[in-house]
């Protein structure tokens, strides 16, 4: 089975050879006739994947709470410019904008809503889900786009969907990884001649095996590093909230979801949702160099246990009916409990500020 994209990739390839895995990302998430993010509806039962916000209400309400916190540490200062990049149908900044409202009312009158959406269908759908806001929701097709001043950032599984490159240990050192043509003219992976400065590789290594991947990801610092400015310039907070790793290593984690399952990345490309681990460590060098304060790394479980999750799920299910009551209790443990299916330990969050602040439940990380 092929797709319309496997078929202009397959043309390009003939044209002009193999492409970089960075390529092959962006076109499967961005191309302007058959990219995923341009043409599906990836989030939800009925599309490919769930999000935190999907799952429960729990999740935006704990994110309110934590910028809400993070606002009153800086000095509660006004006006605020509260920003979600990549806000998918809006459900996220609805929960945020109910408890703003109902803990800090003066910072929800202070506040306007800034959304970096592409997507002019998904904006349509955050107009409709946002509607009870809309005097306060301007929308972005770049992060630069947004207003100066008092900056709050939400970015809930942001960087995942930023391509990144790949290189595979061969008898010469590492090259980069290409997506080629096998003989029967289907999609393959192979190397190219583009080897990795040394340097950007893990301390200690140098005794991995032929085949080992190490991913690097020019295109997610580039975005860290605008989120760093703007806060440098502006002040204020960014939450970033992702599945990875807290430290840097090696390993393949490019990977595709179709319907709720794994899929291989080559399979149906435009079809399938593309994404890979977040390198975290690298996030927060890119913050250091910034001098940017980060308020350290968390497992999302230990985060939004550490924000009030349990109390916050007691008070939802109260008065409810038996049932209602156990998918309350199931989704709070989705999000933060530990083991398959969830998401407790696999996603981690880290948050970056200017100036320095004390943000619970952090502790704060030193050079």
């Amino acid at each position: 089975m092929t797709t319309p994209l496997a078929d202009k990739i397959k043309n390009l390839i003939k044209l002009n050879g193999p492409i970089s895995v960075t390529d092959y990302f962006a076109l499967c998430l961005a191309d302007p006739e058959h990219g995923y993010y341009r043409t599906r509806e990836p989030f939800g039962q009925s599309g490919d994947f769930i999000t935190a916000p999907e799952i429960s209400q729990l999740f935006g309400e704990m994110i309110g709470v934590f910028l809400v916190h993070a606002w009153q540490q800086h000095g509660s200062p006004t006006p605020v410019n509260l920003v979600e990049i990549g806000p998918g149908r809006g459900t996220m900044m609805l929960d945020i904008m109910r408890v703003v409202r109902r803990l800090a009312p003066t910072l929800f009158d202070e506040l306007q809503i800034h959304l970096v959406e592409t997507s002019d269908r998904l904006r349509g759908v955050q107009r409709v889900t946002l509607e009870a806001f809309s005097a306060k929701v301007h929308w972005h097709r770049g992060f630069d786009d947004v207003p100066p001043g008092f900056t709050l950032i939400a970015a809930n599984e942001l960087f995942d969907a930023i391509p990144i490159r790949q290189f595979v240990k061969t008898g010469t050192g590492f090259r980069e990884r290409l997506v080629g043509l096998d003989a029967d003219d289907e999609l393959a992976f192979g190397v190219g001649m583009a080897t990795i400065d040394p340097t950007l590789l893990p301390q200690g290594s140098g005794g991995e095996p032929e085949g080992t991947v190490y991913e690097i990801a020019p295109a997610r610092q580039a975005v860290m590093q605008a989120l760093c400015d703007r806060l440098t310039q502006n002040g204020g907070t960014a939450v970033i909230i992702d599945y990875g790793h807290m430290a840097t290593s090696f390993g393949d984690t490019l990977q595709a979801v179709l319907r709720h399952e794994y899929d291989h990345p080559l399979a149906h490309p435009g079809e399938a949702d593309l994404t890979s681990h977040v390198d975290f460590e690298d996030l927060a060098r890119v913050a250091r160099a910034s001098n940017l304060q980060i308020n350290g790394c968390l497992h999302q479980g230990d985060f939004l246990y550490g924000l009030g999750l349990a109390q916050r799920a007691q008070a939802l299910a109260s008065g409810k009916a038996e049932q209602e009551q156990r998918a309350i209790a199931l989704a709070a443990d989705r999000l933060a409990g530990a083991g398959e299916g969830k998401m407790g330990e696999l996603f981690k969050v880290m948050a970056v500020s200017s100036p320095k602040v004390a943000l619970a439940p952090f502790k704060p990380v030193t050079r």
